[in-house]
């Protein structure tokens, strides 16, 4: 009889043991800023902008390109807001900040653009802005990639933002 309960009592504990490891959560912390881009991407409201972006991710930088075999920053603006918005935009980036009607970064939405000058006064570099302070650009260095507009880097370099419409 002893026997029996304790077999029991064994039993029991194992299950509640074996039960108690297969409900267990884990999670991993996701503030990485891979992270933090990809859920920019998961939030975007348009999901043909996603399809656009994920499409165009990884494709490297080419001075005046406009294909999948290179692009610039304001070819890229282009076209992202030609199929994705309807809108057509000059071509240089320079051009594309004269036809933006000014808003603050705070007040920024899904497909209104950020201007960058890093080699001076004159607007030299154009992004999209998504979401959550997260853009998609084409950088000179990483091709087309979604980055964070709150980084030093480019704050310290953005002369406008703003939307077409």
């Amino acid at each position: 009889m002893i026997k029996t309960k304790y077999c029991y009592s064994l039993i029991l504990m194992l299950s509640i043991i074996i039960t108690s490891c297969g409900t267990r959560k884990y999670t991993v912390k996701s503030d990485t800023k891979a992270a933090q881009a990809a859920d920019a991407m998961a939030n975007l409201k348009s999901k043909s902008l996603y399809r656009f972006i994920t499409d165009w991710t990884g494709v490297r930088y080419r001075f005046g390109g406009l294909d999948k075999n290179g692009i610039d920053c304001s070819g890229f603006a282009f076209l992202l807001e030609k199929e994705i918005f309807g809108v057509t935009l000059p071509r240089i980036s320079r051009e594309q900040a004269n036809v933006v009607r000014r808003k603050d970064i705070d007040n920024l939405k899904e497909g209104d653009l950020v201007f960058f000058s890093f080699g001076g006064n004159d607007v030299d570099h154009v992004g999209v802005y998504l979401n959550n302070g997260f853009f998609v650009h084409a950088s000179t260095t990483r091709g087309v990639i979604v980055d964070d507009l709150t980084l030093p880097a480019y704050q310290k370099v953005l002369v406008k933002s703003g939307s077409v419409n």
